[in-house]
């Protein structure tokens, strides 16, 4: 009997539950979507590993601004450059809101640049967007820091003697020297233990976010906190990072000299001693941890993937990297290093590095965004509280701007006299006000460093190009390139 009374209460508790999402779509006039069950949403009906997929079909039914639940979560996404852009730009001022990304959420407790709203992230983004350039992100000064990393990952590939190596490692090296250069103010060996340690905990925190199990997290965050499985791992791991972050703070206050910052960090300390007695400052350490740790992991595996994926793309394409080549070596040659101002005379290798960054396609869904208040949008109403998807996939893949969204095709990039044209849809750094804040020093990265490696190298895989599969690992949140156990060059 009391096993009866309690499916009773526990079926009741499901129908109230579905009334009240039922209820919910009638008081406003949201945007289409599916029917959503009970507690789970639309959580069965999506693809685990590529959602993206099912939200693309989801809009072919609804059109392009498609509601759905993830859970006890409402989302809505949206689909196509024009809606993208129309609320990423056009109305950037309702859109600009952080979805509180339950991972991220627990990892930084809401302080930092990333996760932030309001105020907060006003004074954050705009002093990190000024201290980043002063250091010389998009100028000469980064130019010449990431001249000479290049250095050092020559030498490194040169080490391996023409036997197949796995470049996984190397790439990471490399860009998280550039991102540490500007934020800690040193490069650290490619044979550091700690460094390397830190960039696997990276790796795989990325991974994790684009992982099933780390999406279930974010959707049923109480609940896994309860449950036995990889998410505590993760959480411990992440501490090492928040803990070597810590550590190199109190070494620069330690040697601190206010009339000569060195990096972000000094930049920071400076500022915090500043604003100390002003109540309504952000400028503090609470946020300053979190920050640097954005920086990181945003500067390292973002682009360090891209460039491999980057190498993938040539290995399987002998041919386009043979043009890049010949190219390169006809404007630089293969005795100077690559300035950004030989960009315009490289118009193929500009072009297969744009589409390299389309095909990719590294965050399909886009990262979250979030109604802070009721927003009005093509005639429907998005409810404060809900979070916002802006579907980078539907813009780098969609038909209506790419004649082969789904080819790999420098082409795209090209016009028929060869000359570099732009694309509007072409936007793998997002858009509007939550753009990512390190655009221009990823774009510097991925050019120098290929240029670099193509000057220097010819890379292929020991079992052919046949054997490069450019499908990614995981294509949830984050789509990762496979790793390679062996490239030569």
């Amino acid at each position: 009997m009391a096993f009866f009374d309690t499916a009773v209460l526990v079926a009741l508790i499901f129908v109230l539950l579905w009334l009240l999402l039922l209820k919910n779509r009638g008081q406003k006039c949201l945007p289409p979507g599916p029917s959503a069950l009970p507690v789970v949403g639309n959580l069965l009906q999506l693809d685990s590993k590529a959602p993206y997929k099912t939200l693309l079909k989801f809009a072919e039914c609804y059109g392009p601004v498609v509601t759905v639940y993830l859970g006890p979560q409402r989302v809505v996404a949206l689909i196509g450059y024009e809606a993208v852009k129309e609320a990423l730009v056009d109305q950037g001022d309702d859109f600009y809101g952080r979805g509180p990304v339950p991972f991220l959420m627990k990892v930084t407790k809401g302080y930092g640049l990333v996760i932030s709203n309001g105020e907060r992230w006003r004074q954050l983004r705009h002093f990190t967007l000024t201290t980043l350039k002063d250091f010389g992100m998009g100028r000469k000064r980064m130019e010449q820091w990431i001249q000479e990393e290049s250095k050092h990952l020559v030498a490194r590939i040169d080490g391996t003697k023409a036997s197949p190596f796995d470049p996984t490692y190397f790439m990471s090296c490399t860009v998280s020297n550039v991102i540490c250069c500007l934020v800690f103010g040193q490069r650290f060996s490619y044979d550091d233990e700690h460094f390397l340690r830190l960039l696997q905990i990276i790796s795989e925190a990325l991974r994790f976010g684009s992982s099933p199990s780390g999406q279930l997290y974010n959707i049923f965050p109480r609940l896994m906190e309860y449950l036995p499985g990889h998410h505590h791992k993760m959480f411990t791991r992440v501490e090492e990072v928040k803990s070597f972050t810590r550590q190199k703070i109190q070494e620069h206050e330690d040697t601190l000299d206010m009339s000569s910052p060195r990096d972000y960090i000094d930049c920071f300390l400076i500022r915090m001693h500043q604003e100390k007695n002003n109540s309504t400052s952000e400028f503090h350490y609470d946020n300053l941890v979190p920050t640097l740790l954005n920086l990181y992991l945003a500067g390292t595996e973002t682009t360090s993937s891209t460039i491999r994926f980057a190498l993938n793309v040539l290995m399987k394409y002998p041919k386009v990297q043979e043009k890049m080549q010949e190219e390169i070596d006809s404007v630089i040659g293969q005795n100077r290093d690559p300035f950004m101002e030989d960009k315009k005379s490289l118009p193929f290798t500009d072009a297969v590095l744009h589409e390299v960054q389309r095909f990719m396609d590294i965050v399909p869904l886009g990262v979250p965004h979030y109604a802070l208040h009721d927003i009005s949008f093509r005639g429907y109403t998005i409810p404060k509280g809900t979070i916002i998807l802006p579907m980078l996939h539907s813009v780098l893949k969609g038909e209506k701007y790419w004649a082969n969204p789904f080819s790999f095709s420098p082409e795209h990039f090209l016009d028929h006299n060869g000359n570099f044209k732009k694309n509007p849809a072409f936007i793998p750094f997002a858009a509007g006000k939550r753009a990512c804040v390190g655009e221009s020093l990823a774009r510097m990265e991925i050019f120098l460093f290929i240029v670099t490696l193509l000057q220097n190298f010819t890379f292929s895989s020991p079992e052919g190009p046949d054997s490069i599969d450019l499908t990614p690992e995981y294509s949830s949140f984050g789509n990762i390139p496979l790793y390679l156990s062996h490239v030569t060059r």
